[in-house]
This record gives C-alpha cells, sequence and structure tokens, in this order.
C-alpha cells in the first residue's frame, strides 16, 4: 500500500496551479463519501516514482492530510502531453456501505 503526506490547498484557480507546478508540486482533489470535496496539494517528486507501478491504480493509497489518514483510489491523472510531469489527480474515498437485499432468488 502507498501512503503519501499532502496538505491542504489554501489557494484554487488557475493561478493557483502554475504557482504550484512552479514549485514542483501539484493540485488534486479528494471526493466521495459523505464528506465534502478537500482540494490538496502533492509534491511531485513523492508521487512520479509510485505512478509508474500498476498497483498505484488498482490498490488504495494511503494520503495522510492533517495527521488523519485517507484510503484513496486514484480516479483520474492529468499528464503534461511531453513533460515527464503530472498534472492533476482525482482520488475517490472509499465508502462502506451494508447492503440489505429484499426479495426471492429465481
Amino acid at each position: 500500500m502507498f501512503t503519501i503526506n499532502v496538505q491542504v490547498r489554501k489557494d484554487q484557480g488557475k493561478g493557483a496551479s502554475r504557482r504550484l507546478r512552479a514549485a514542483n508540486k501539484f493540485p488534486a482533489i479528494i471526493y466521495g463519501g459523505e464528506e465534502a470535496a478537500i482540494a490538496i496539494e502533492l509534491d511531485h517528486d513523492s508521487v512520479k516514482n509510485m505512478e509508474v507501478k500498476p498497483e498505484f491504480y488498482s490498490e488504495a493509497v494511503v494520503l495522510v492530510v492533517d495527521g488523519k489518514e485517507t484510503k484513496v483510489k486514484v480516479q483520474a491523472v492529468q499528464r503534461h502531453p511531453f513533460k515527464p510531469k503530472t498534472g492533476s489527480h482525482r482520488l475517490r474515498s472509499r465508502l462502506i456501505a451494508t447492503l440489505s437485499i429484499f426479495g426471492t432468488p429465481k
């Protein structure tokens, strides 16, 4: 399982994302579950070695946000067309629910 330390983004928008990329970071969003979406920033160097492995996209990734661990699954990744840089990530948090099935099987 992969573990990444992240920070909550204070600024959002195109200009803020450009400043992040100039600082060798990139924006991401954690959404899903019952909580509101969280805008975060990740360090490019800490993620670039992980994202070449197929398990990064199929298994849960643990993000440490302000000391709180959140399990997420990578939903979408945007990459630069020719530079080896990541543009942004969309991460979906897991929701564990109990299903009740009614009816008679056929």
